[in-house]
């Protein structure tokens, strides 16, 4: 049922009673470092403000990952938000702390302000909102704080295997200009292994130098992307070798072994099997070379491991889809215009839930993710606050099951 004025003009007067609480959580958020996939601080954190909020149960998934629930509803939202980021880099490139952070002309700028704490306080209190209005009618809605950074979608994917939650739609906060953006490319991750024959520099003549070995096929890769794949929404195919080790006895030795990575962004059409392929067919029929997919089997910081070849999978879906529609009515019935929709370039744990589960997703938050990653890492404070009206009010407009 589509919400009234009277309840519209409400969810803004609650937003606007709340906006320094909501504000002061994105900083205490932002304030506590989560790279290296190690949340339990933060995720603390969050489930306080769920525990002050309402949040009818919290705990913690096998991973390690924060979830709260509320409503009781057939129909379950979730919405995602990674709520580890990625490092500071070098500290003398940063002009202020980045963990406290400052706001200059209404900008904060703080490490994960944009990717990707800044959906994290406009979907809890949009949650709660959601139920202190009645907009949680026949929805079981859960936040799930997770790790993404070190390996998109594996939070997803073992969430839905361990805990037996599976949702009908997901909302993801990764930051998307305040529009609702509806798919992006996906991602295969490779390696090329050249082996070689070691022996001292001084008599290099008798080994087989791996390093030299690798060279042209990295050569070709630089120059495959003219040929990959299209699509007119998600674009063209990329690759890119995005790093190398090599193994020698010493730095007086020839390489007996040298790796180079590949990171190989597929659209529609672009199958993971077919994409080694393109990498196998630089190398013929020699034996002392190899390409291969990634496995990720990395434990996340509470031991819990979840073994996944890194293949991440492109989806999209229309502008007519439902979920996509809600979304943009969303925007109309609360600030008098559609809101527009659009597509991420970088990849998301809509990877899983849309590309491997199938599951209707969309993604929806403050920030630009031209700044993810770097030291203008920022979002609009308003925006923070604004997307909280947005979170609270898409409950009432999914589809229900019966």
């Amino acid at each position: 049922m589509t919400p009234s004025p009277e309840v519209i003009a409400k969810i803004k007067s609650r937003v606007a009673e709340q906006r320094e609480e909501i504000i002061t959580f994105l900083r205490e958020l932002c304030a506590i470092p989560s790279y290296n996939s190690q949340i339990k601080d933060v995720g603390e954190r969050a489930a306080a403000e769920m525990r002050k909020l309402g949040f009818e149960q919290i705990w913690w998934d096998k991973m390690g990952n924060i979830v709260g629930r509320i409503g009781d509803g057939p129909t379950k939202l979730l919405y995602d938000s990674h709520i580890d980021t990625v490092g500071i880099g070098d500290p003398e490139e940063w002009k202020w702390d980045p963990f406290t952070g400052k706001i200059e002309d209404g900008v904060f700028f703080a490490r994960g302000a944009c990717d990707e704490k800044g959906s994290t306080p406009g979907m809890i209190y949009g949650l709660s909102l959601a139920k202190e209005l009645g907009l949680l009618e026949g929805v079981t809605a859960y936040y799930f704080g997770n790790m993404e950074e070190w390996n998109d979608g594996s939070a997803p994917h073992a969430f839905v295997v361990t805990e037996g939650i599976k949702p009908d739609y997901v909302v993801i906060g990764e930051p998307t200009k305040m529009q609702v953006y509806r798919g992006h490319k996906g991602r295969v991750e490779m390696k090329v292994v050249a082996k070689g024959k070691s022996a001292h520099a001084a008599s290099n003549f008798m080994g087989d130098n791996a390093i030299y070995k690798i060279m042209p096929i990295i050569d070709a890769i630089s120059k495959l992307e003219p040929q990959l794949g299209d699509d007119p929404f998600l674009g063209h195919g990329r690759i890119t070798v995005t790093h190398m080790e090599v193994k020698t006895p010493s730095l007086n030795a020839v390489p007996d072994e040298a790796v180079a990575y590949i990171d190989r962004r597929i659209t529609f059409g672009e199958e993971p099997q077919a994409v080694l392929q393109e990498i196998k067919n630089l190398l013929g029929d020699r034996k002392d070379m190899e390409a291969s997919i990634l496995l990720y089997d990395d434990p996340s910081y509470t031991g819990f491991v979840f073994p996944l070849d890194k293949i991440y999978p492109a989806w999209a879906y229309p502008e007519t889809h439902p979920l996509v529609q809600a979304g943009m009515q969303a925007g109309d019935l609360l600030w008098g215009a559609p809101i527009p929709t659009g597509k991420w370039d970088f990849s998301t744990n809509g990877c899983y839930w849309a590309g491997t589960a199938d599951i209707a997703s969309i993604g929806y938050g403050p920030g630009d993710e031209i700044h993810a990653h770097s030291v203008l890492d920022q979002t609009p404070l308003d925006d923070v606050v604004r997307a909280t009206e947005w979170y609270a009010i898409l409950p009432a407009l999914i589809p229900k099951n019966a």
